[in-house]
């Protein structure tokens, strides 16, 4: 029926009531389908995947059984088991949202322990400011039963369908650079992990960690999941506070002198960033008097539940241009995306219904983080949250990492003299809402944050076909070295295609504590794979040389074949970065 509404309408035209449609949606949504999959109700012979449906290089990771323990006694003797016949363990999480395969096995005869049911809030203590909850609560549970007790965690990613146990695994953050920093697991005052033993212990044991053992505490706050199974995690929490929150257009053209000071000046400071459009929005975001006046509520507009035909139009509209090359048509888009959000508020509202207007005041459990295409039981062919792989909808990759201050005015340049050179390059990212600039501080964790930085979060266009190519393939991936090896950016864990965890290992001070406590936990290596072994640079072959692996990050190109030369697309230098390899169109 919409289709008829709209027959003749110009392209334009059409996509942006497409936009309007997925700006303003707020209905109940469908969450995505547990990533396990088995073949019998004895959850034997199983699949496991990531909620977007596939890992960088495309694995199709197999498990002989998949546990679903229910509390800490059962999840040790499952451990236990594990650990005594010598089979490999890997943990998911109830959405499994890592792109890279974190939670993949080696081979089809290992276990998959899911936290799904470790799903309980086990003590809140209002005079310490504590909360003790079991590892598979999602944040979004941490952040309602925190504020039932008048307590908030203070820094947050803005995805609330991250676990507790998941999010620690790979060093999830929020932004700022105060008091003890954006990441979670510095928050973290005790963790509870069950890790193998010997028979002596039944060969599982349960580990308490604190400051009072430090090494261990430091190791297992960032974990990548290979020293145990995380049963429960205590935060230390704040009272609950009010925000104001405002967002500036300015032009980026002093963009790179701005960010060292924007990050000090304000407590909640992110900047998103629209290089073709040579316009960076500004979040200024304190806190205010708890007598304040204000309700407000934060939605982010593309985490809502979005209607599935809106998505499909979307992305059939976003294939046809990348086939035919239509870098106006992208932009055009592009534009139209970003100036729906920044009249929209990007989803703030002053009173939890409409926005009137800044600065939006709020509690801080509403404005912190967001994820409502999460939260029901619906049709999934009305909506859905919009990389819901069962759908047509977004397919995408995503480039993650963080540049220190010290160095950021510098690797900003080099991105604005490559749009200088390819000002329609970056629209795509753009489609994307362009570049998400968070701040993060030092961390104590081993595998954590080494300094003071801004974290770059860059999300593109995904074929479906691994040997398709992108518009403008080459600006993204000359971005991507620069960013990685000229300025020695530190991956998330959590994210990234597999190029940039190369070598990534060397950039951490403390990884060979990290792999001392290791040893210690777990000694026969039953929690941790190939791929991991890689990322800690246990093993080579984090990279994959094949035909076409540039395109999909598998590789740095080293020759053409590494790109698509049948279609175009050949291994050249970079354009600022002349020490880059990438796939060029000739």
């Amino acid at each position: 029926m919409l289709f008829l509404c709209l027959k003749g309408m110009s392209k334009k035209s059409f996509i942006s009531i497409i936009v309007l449609i997925f700006s303003s949606v707020i209905v109940l949504s469908t969450p995505p389908e547990d990533p396990i999959k088995c073949s019998s109700s004895q959850n034997t012979t199983c699949t496991i995947t990531n909620s977007y449906g596939m890992f960088p290089d495309r694995t199709i990771c197999q498990a002989s059984q998949a546990l679903y323990p229910t509390s800490e006694q059962e999840l040790i003797s499952m451990v236990a088991f594990a650990s005594k016949i010598k089979t490999k363990i890997k943990v998911t999480t109830r959405y499994s949202h890592s792109i890279p395969k974190l939670v993949c096995l080696d081979d089809s005869k290992g276990l998959l322990i899911s936290t799904k049911y470790l799903n309980k809030v086990v003590k809140i203590d209002v005079d310490e400011k504590t909360i003790t909850i079991e590892s598979g609560v999602t944040l979004k549970e941490l952040i309602n039963e925190a504020s039932k007790n008048g307590l908030v965690l203070p820094y947050t990613p803005y995805w609330y369908g991250l676990t507790i146990g998941g999010l620690m695994g790979t060093g999830a953050h929020g932004s700022t650079l105060w008091n003890k920093g954006s990441s979670v697991h510095d928050y973290v005052v005790e963790i509870r992990i069950v890790r193998p033993s010997n028979s002596e212990d039944g060969y599982a044991k349960v580990e308490i960690l604190n400051e009072q053992n430090n090494e261990d505490f430091n190791a297992a706050k960032v974990s990548l999941g290979v020293l145990g199974v995380i049963s429960q995690v205590t935060l230390k929490l704040e009272p609950v506070f009010k925000r104001s929150i405002t967002y500036l257009a300015k032009s980026d053209s002093d963009l790179g002198e701005q960010v060292l000071n924007f990050g000090h000046e304000h407590e909640f400071a992110d900047i998103t960033w629209y290089p073709s459009q040579r316009k960076a929005i500004y979040r200024v975001d304190d806190r205010v008097p708890i007598s304040t006046s204000g309700n407000g509520l934060y939605e982010f507009i593309p985490f809502r539940p979005t209607p599935s035909l809106a998505l499909a139009v979307i992305r059939t509209t976003e294939d046809l241009d990348e086939s035919t090359r239509d870098a106006d048509a992208k932009c055009g888009l592009a534009k139209l995306t970003t100036n729906t959000l920044i009249a929209s508020a990007y989803g703030l509202t002053n009173n939890g219904i409409i926005f009137t207007g800044y600065p939006v005041i709020g509690f801080h459990n509403r404005l912190q983080s967001s994820g409502s295409c999460l939260d029901s039981l619906q049709d999934l062919k009305i909506t859905a949250c919009a990389w819901d792989s069962r759908i047509k909808g977004e397919f995408f990759h995503q480039t993650t990492f963080r540049v220190s201050l010290t160095l950021v005015k510098n690797f900003i340049e080099d991105i604005q003299k490559l749009v200088q050179l390819e000002p329609k390059a970056l629209c795509g990212i753009e489609q994307y809402n362009g570049i998400l600039m968070r701040y993060v501080t030092a961390s104590s964790a081993y595998l954590g944050n080494q300094d003071e930085a801004l974290d770059f979060d860059f999300t593109y266009y995904r074929s479906k076909d691994p040997m398709t190519p992108r518009l403008y393939e080459d600006i993204i991936e000359e971005i991507e070295q620069i960013g990685i090896f000229k300025y020695g950016g530190l991956p998330h864990w959590g994210k990234n295609r597999n190029l940039a965890f190369e070598g990534v290992s060397k950039k951490y001070k403390n990884v060979g504590k990290f792999l001392k406590v290791k040893e210690k936990y777990d000694s026969q290596g039953l929690f941790s794979s190939t791929w991991t072994d890689q990322m800690l640079g246990l093993k080579e072959g984090v990279t994959i040389l094949k035909n076409g692996c540039a395109l999909e990050g598998l590789c740095i190109c080293s020759q053409d074949s590494h790109c698509n030369p049948s279609k175009g697309y050949f291994c050249k230098p970079g354009k600022v970065y002349k020490e880059a390899r990438v796939c060029s169109h000739v």
